[in-house]
């Protein structure tokens, strides 16, 4: 029975734990991706269609949303919006394609300027709020598409009622499409968007036709908002306090950075100096965003004078489906059915585009710090795992697009403040006087507007701090579980080490681990006494000694640089940094072993102290109980005990 119970358990295993090779061709997609090759890539404006599922489809649901935060004031809201859009986040993004060539983005930006545990814990920090968007875009956006659905002339009828069941059915679906194996098209993109905005330009014009030919649709709007807020001061005024409201407008940005790699550039383009994929990707920003704000402006302008304000509102026609809503009205139920077909469509490649945003994004960090457990490397647990979370999201919100738009705002604007702040640290850097003025500037209109989106819709903040706790919780532990893994990448010895390791293979291998001092001849002498004394070796056996200097113990991987140096005349010393003695020692003895045939020992004395303690600063600080854990490391990277190095403790 075991017999005929085991393959199916191991195809099964093997089909989840299959590495990110079926992801889409070209993409970053954790360690076991293969790179970019060199020079290739895809046009820049096809690229942009890739970031255009997330930024355009957005005006599914943008108008609507500035209706009701704005009300009659929404088409002045939206040109503030445009305003901070063109004047603020573009010029920032703008930077952080110049400061991040390979598409990591305003988090790696601010990652290289803090180091160990502080860097590490703001990092993950940002990944909850980078997670908090990916995330609410997928169910957001299977939510408003539910919604073009169920408010379908042709659907209502069957439809209605139903839209958490759709909504979960579309979130569902697109996990179902990853675990498959997802290819991200780009050509698809270029279709999706390519239609979307065209039928988008048709309802556009229309509209504004009929606002021409019906000439007191305007004067109703301006006669309303001058009795409503009396003079021009006080709707701007008005506008700048309800624009945080409209953030939703802003997304799009950090998604244009990370897919960079994407895009062609230059034929003598270099990965050290990548100038013309630099150039083409600001092209891409710069055209997505007055694309976007021309919309922008358009949409919010023709629903807030066409649709009557009690149709925004929950329950109502035009609620999360404004432009469908005209489509329907104006251009007849068969261009409306299209528009809505197209409205889902690209909504649902938008989660798709977010889900694959997730699936680089966690590995291009987590595994890096040791935070994820190995089965995080896989495409298909992770697909499990950000879809049932997006199951959860979906049912906290009701799947309502209105109750999910502070959430996905929050995600947004905390991205777009730390990359503003980045590019305005990597200006003062550069002594740039002028730009860090401006990127100041620009950082704290962001700052504010997410702090005041925060105190209205506090579900963003809460959302984010959850997925937070979460990364954090989980990445502790995980690097907690792999703190006995040899994680050294590779092990170099200079000439000297390398005639030091000769010399005593002749004879038995003998390594004293000592933690160094004033390094003077007393400290060497006095260490060799003890050792001899403890471990009754004899004056005739020949010793050297290893040092380990710890870097930042808050980084897992890296390679070994092992340097020899003979002291005082006599005493020979190998010396390495490392982010942790145990690891590094016994990636040492492991090397030793390999090149030289021999069984190497190390001797350590015991570190005094508790246990507990001991092992705190070890997993906090790289050293603390040092041979015992040097032995452990030993014993997980080497099953065979008779091959395994030894280690003596007096």
């Amino acid at each position: 029975m075991a017999t005929t119970e085991r393959p199916p358990a191991s195809r099964l295993r093997a089909w989840m734990l299959e590495g990110l090779s079926d992801m889409g061709k070209g993409t970053s997609q954790g360690p076991h991706a293969q790179p970019e090759p060199a020079h290739r890539g895809q046009r820049w404006w096809r690229v942009m269609c890739l970031t255009g599922v997330d930024y355009f489809s957005t005006l599914g649901y943008q108008p609507g949303i500035a209706a009701l935060a704005a009300g009659l004031l929404s088409p002045i809201a939206t040109i503030v919006l445009v305003i901070v859009t063109l004047a603020g986040a573009l010029p920032v993004y703008r930077r952080v394609a110049d400061e991040s060539p390979r598409g990591e983005g305003s988090i790696a930006m601010l990652e290289r300027l803090l180091s160990f545990w502080q860097g590490k814990l703001f990092v993950l920090t940002l990944l909850g709020f980078a997670a908090t968007d990916f995330l609410i875009t997928i169910t957001l956006s299977a939510a408003d598409a539910s919604t073009h659905l169920v408010e379908n002339p042709h659907l209502t009828g069957a439809l209605h009622g139903h839209q958490m069941l759709i909504t979960l059915l579309l979130v569902a679906l697109l996990g179902a499409v990853f675990l498959k194996g997802f290819l991200e098209a780009i050509g698809v993109a270029v279709a999706l968007v390519g239609i979307y905005l065209a039928l988008n330009v048709v309802v556009v014009a229309v509209g504004l036709w009929h606002v021409a030919t019906a000439g007191h649709v305007i004067t109703d709007w301006t006669g309303a908002l001058t009795a409503e807020h009396g003079n021009v001061f006080v709707m701007v005024g008005l506008a700048l306090l309800v624009f945080p409201k409209l953030a939703l407008g802003l997304s799009g940005f950090e998604t244009g950075v990370a897919v960079m790699p994407h895009v062609q550039g230059d034929p003598d383009d270099t990965e050290e100096k990548p100038t013309g994929r630099i150039r083409d990707t600001k092209k891409l920003l710069t055209t997505a965003a007055l694309i976007m704000s021309g919309f922008l402006i358009a949409t919010s302008f023709i629903t807030t004078l066409l649709i009557p304000e009690q149709e925004f509102r929950t329950g109502g026609q035009a609620n999360g489906r404004a432009l469908a809503f005209l489509a329907h009205q104006y251009l007849g139920s068969a261009f409306g059915t299209v528009y809505d077909v197209s409205t889902i469509a690209i909504l649902w490649f938008a989660g798709a585009s977010a889900m694959a945003g997730l699936l680089n994004l966690m590995p291009r960090y987590l595994p890096r710090y040791g935070m994820a457990p190995h089965w995080a490397r896989a495409v298909r647990p992770m697909v499990m795992v950000f879809t049932l979370i997006a199951f959860l999201v979906t049912w906290i919100f009701d799947a309502d697009v209105d109750a999910q738009g502070g959430a996905y705002a929050t995600g947004v604007l905390v991205l777009i403040s730390s990359a503003a702040i980045a590019v305005t640290i990597a200006a003062r850097k550069a002594r740039q006087r002028n730009w860090t003025v401006a990127f100041a500037v620009i950082s704290a209109v962001f700052l504010y507007t997410t702090v005041v989106n925060v105190i209205e819709r506090p579900d963003g903040v809460k959302i984010g701090a959850c997925f937070i706790a979460g990364i954090i919780l989980v990445s502790l532990l995980s690097r907690l579980a792999r703190a006995f893994e040899l994680r050294v990448t590779s092990v170099t010895l200079d000439d000297l080490a390398e005639r030091f390791v000769r010399d005593i293979a002749s004879r038995r291998i003998r390594l004293i681990a000592n933690e160094p001092g004033e390094r003077d001849a007393a400290e060497y002498r006095e260490k060799i006494e003890q050792i001899r004394a403890d471990n009754d070796i004899t004056p005739q056996d020949d010793l050297v000694f290893v040092e380990v200097t710890v870097t930042d113990p808050s980084e897992f991987e890296a390679g070994l640089t092992v340097r020899g140096e003979v002291l005082h005349g006599r005493y020979r010393v190998l010396t390495l940094e490392s982010s942790s003695i145990p690891n590094a020692l016994a990636a040492l003895l492991l090397h030793v072993r390999d090149t030289t045939g021999c069984t190497p020992h190390i001797y350590f004395e015991w570190t005094e102290g508790g246990p507990f303690a001991n092992f705190l600063r070890f997993f906090l600080f790289g050293q603390g109980e040092v041979a015992p854990v040097t032995r452990e490391v030993l014993r997980e990277a080497e099953p065979q005990r008779s091959r395994r190095p030894r280690v003596h403790v007096g």
